[in-house]
């Protein structure tokens, strides 16, 4: 198996002494661009120079939905494994799936190993206890998850959220699959508890996303009036809905992944289950 390592911004993290096998380490920023990234792409290309595999075009003109139950191993079986083991945030881990992804290359195994709070890490059961994390990282199962993405090609590693660009309560309409989460006009005076939103994580299994409404801001979001206690974040239950596909429309919506902004409002967008599945290493 060709093990690398992707330590972004944790360079602290040092001991790999559980696998024999060498371990290529490469020190990236915390949230490692496309060009920081060329390095999977070339591991990639060297352990699969051709996929002999369907397509996605070709997947996707598949009869069938299979694809898009249970999650699968990958049906790539190159000779000699790939596993890219990322050490950071979420936003970090976003970054290198986002870039496998958009190359088609999420054959490959990926472990993680978080720093600092964690989403993903939670979801997928993993280790809070460093020398554990990086133990099961390298030497853990692959058990496949599904993978969301939005229609901006951006991968889901822990969680996303959609807001109102500017803080307060939110205008617009979110759909589950046909199930209307929030259809919703923003009061003009923001209460304590409103609709703020939705939030959504990726699911073990199908159908691939659960989501929920957000009756209260983002940490941050603090409209200036000051009308708000320290805010939580705070869900919802019985808002809780499950489906493949997310769709939201609005005048003016923030898209964050993983924490990390869109640049500009959107007036709609959409999250998706893709095509492949993620070969992530978890207990």
């Amino acid at each position: 198996m060709r093990l690398l390592v992707l330590r972004c911004n944790s360079p602290h993290i040092t001991d790999f002494s559980v696998v024999s096998s060498s371990v290529e380490i490469h020190d990236l920023p915390a949230v490692p661009s496309r060009k920081d990234l060329k390095i999977i792409d070339d591991a990639a290309f060297d352990v699969l120079p051709h996929d002999p595999t369907p397509s996605l075009d070709e997947i996707a003109k598949q009869p069938d939905v299979a694809h898009l139950s249970t999650p699968q191993i990958a049906p790539q079986q190159p000779e000699t494994r790939l596993r890219i083991v990322v050490i950071g945030s979420d936003a970090a881990l976003s970054a290198v799936l986002t870039r496998l992804m958009r190359a088609d290359n999420l054959w490959a195994e990926i472990g993680f190993v978080p720093v600092g709070p964690s989403t993903a890490a939670k979801n997928w059961g993993l280790p809070t206890e460093e020398a554990e994390a990086v133990a099961l990282a390298l030497q853990g199962t692959v058990h496949p998850v599904p993978l969301i993405r939005d229609d901006a090609a951006v991968a889901i590693a822990g969680s996303a959220t959609i807001t109102n660009w500017e803080p307060g309560e939110i205008t617009g309409e979110i759909i589950v699959d046909d199930h209307v989460l929030i259809r919703h006009e923003a009061t003009v005076k923001a209460p304590r508890r409103g609709i703020y939103g939705a939030r959504l994580v990726p699911m073990l299994d199908a159908p691939g996303i659960a989501a929920v409404t957000m009756d209260t801001p983002l940490p941050g979001d603090v409209p200036s009036r000051g009308l708000f206690p320290r805010p939580t974040g705070s869900v919802i239950p019985k808002s809780f809905s499950t489906g493949r596909a997310m769709q939201a429309g609005g005048p003016t919506l923030r898209i964050r992944v993983d924490g990390i902004s869109r640049k500009r409002m959107v007036e709609r967008v959409t999250f998706y289950r893709h095509l492949r599945d993620l070969q992530i290493v978890r207990p």
